[in-house]
């Protein structure tokens, strides 16, 4: 397989970011690369371009920098609350995972955070307050509180009375509630021919 050369625009995934020089397989530059204007060839006039895409990197990567740094700061000071329906003694059905945190984030405080961002050893499964480690950046880290409460209230044991008796009780015997149902009569539905 032919390598080719080539100097890169733009960032790309797993291939780089603007201004390196990678090698790539000549088709690949040939089909992709150069008619989506992502990479050019690497020649002496290209070589020259290379300078103004370093600077233009540099600038990016600053720009990223500052923004994750405030953007940290900011969510250091919030708290985040996400709702879960619990069963009996706080018990959460499900988890609580980066991805709803990443929602939340979005519903509660209108900031729109890629749920990769958000790292979590384990999910949480349990009721309570919570630091999360946030990777917003390369160089910057954060946290964020969140908090998970129940949806349930905590007094939502239904009394049965006592007059009700159970399923199994019901079947096959006559109950005191069917008899003190008013009965309605059935008329008889008479049809005229025409």
């Amino acid at each position: 397989m032919a390598k080719t050369e080539v100097i890169l625009t733009h960032n790309i995934v797993g291939l780089g970011s603007e201004s390196d020089q990678v090698k790539v397989a000549a088709g690949y530059a040939r089909n992709f690369l150069f008619p989506n204007r992502l990479a050019v060839p690497v020649t002496s006039a290209n070589k020259r371009q290379l300078e103004a895409l370093k600077q233009r990197r540099a600038e990016r990567e600053a720009h990223e920098f500052n923004t994750m740094t405030e953007l940290s700061r900011a969510l250091s000071k919030l708290i985040c609350v996400i709702k879960v329906k619990t069963g009996e003694e706080g018990k959460l059905f499900g988890a609580v995972t980066a991805g709803m945190i990443a929602d939340e984030l979005k519903h509660q405080f209108d900031i729109a955070l890629d749920k990769k961002k958000i790292h979590l050893e384990h999910s949480i499964r349990a009721t309570g307050e919570f630091e999360v480690e946030l990777n917003l950046h390369a160089e910057v880290k954060g946290t964020l509180k969140v908090r998970v409460e129940s949806t349930t209230p905590a007094a939502a044991v239904v009394e049965v009375p006592a007059e009700v008796k159970p399923h199994s009780e019901k079947r096959g015997k006559h109950t005191e509630a069917a008899d003190s149902k008013p009965k309605v009569e059935k008329k008889a539905r008479v049809e005229k021919k025409a």
